[in-house]
């Protein structure tokens, strides 16, 4: 394998700061939730359409009916994540929503054990415990102060596990299909599902202020498709597992812009809850590459 012409560190770097800008840019938006998630895949799938079309398009008629059923449910569960935690950005802090989110990783272990026969070791179920008790922390400090903030932390948590669900459809059907295919179908029955589901709710697609638009294709290019990509290019030179735990300091990047910007402040429920968090997926993580070392 040929040395990469910079060192993946770098772009991982970035890849976490660009992911970490996501809950900054929709706290910014004046549009409603299911709008700006709307835009956010509209324009994804726009900016992905050039390259789709001109590579890719071919890949279309390999689909089977299994991967459309699995691509449109990955869609649809990506899409009412985007949903719920963008709504909860509107009752709680950015950093308790971030670091809820961030058991992604917890919830995936449990959907891969039922789906997919996994064993689970010790090791995963205590790091499950760990985390689990850090997300509880935080929302119990939030409680505290105030309903609407736990209200908030219990929609992250419903994201959280939805975007697990998007995840578990997606990894079966990235088995027979390339990631551009897969990610523009999915992204494009996601914007399909969010343009009905504001349809139905009755919230307008416009006019919006020129910032909520710039913060609308920010949040395609930097997060959506910027960040994933970088990631997606460092896989080829580092370990999953060293993405994943880079991943863990999404929340801490968040909660330091949410400082500066929005004069959000941590309470101690919040940063110990959020440790906790942290420690029980990184011992998750830790423990699925011993596991990963053993096999091969």
């Amino acid at each position: 394998m040929n040395k990469p012409a910079i060192h993946p560190a770098i772009p991982i770097i970035i890849g976490v700061i660009s992911v970490a800008l996501s809950a900054i840019f929709v706290k910014l938006v004046t549009a409603e939730a299911g709008v700006t998630a709307f835009y956010r895949m509209l324009f994804s799938v726009l900016f992905m359409l050039p390259l789709f079309l001109l590579k890719y398009r071919h890949e279309i008629t390999a689909l089977t009916k299994r991967d459309w059923l699995f691509s449109a449910l990955a869609g649809i569960f990506l899409a009412f994540h985007f949903i719920f935690w963008f709504e909860s950005l509107n009752y709680t802090s950015v950093a308790s929503s971030t670091v809820l989110v961030t058991l992604q990783p917890i919830f995936a272990f449990a959907g891969t054990y039922f789906f997919f026969k996994e064993k689970l070791s010790f090791k995963t179920i205590l790091s499950a415990v760990i985390a689990i008790s850090g997300s509880v922390i935080i929302s119990f400090g939030d409680f505290r102060l105030g309903g609407t903030a736990f209200f908030g932390d219990i929609l992250a948590l419903i994201g959280c596990a939805l975007i697990t669900a998007y995840l578990l459809f997606g990894q079966d059907v990235r088995q027979r299909l390339s990631l551009i295919t897969y990610t523009f179908v999915v992204y494009s029955i996601s914007s399909i599902t969010l343009f009905f589901y504001v349809l139905i709710k009755g919230e307008s697609f416009g006019p919006h202020p020129q910032s909520d638009w710039i913060w609308f294709i920010l949040l395609a290019l930097i997060p959506n498709l910027l960040g994933h990509t970088l990631f997606n290019w460092a896989i080829r030179w580092v370990s999953t597992n060293a993405i994943s735990i880079a991943i863990l300091f999404e929340p801490v990047g968040a909660s330091i812009l949410a400082y500066y910007i929005f004069n959000e402040s941590l309470s101690a429920a919040q940063i110990v809850g959020g440790i906790v968090v942290l420690m029980g997926i990184l011992l998750f993580v830790i423990d699925g590459k011993k596991k990963t070392s053993a096999e091969m």
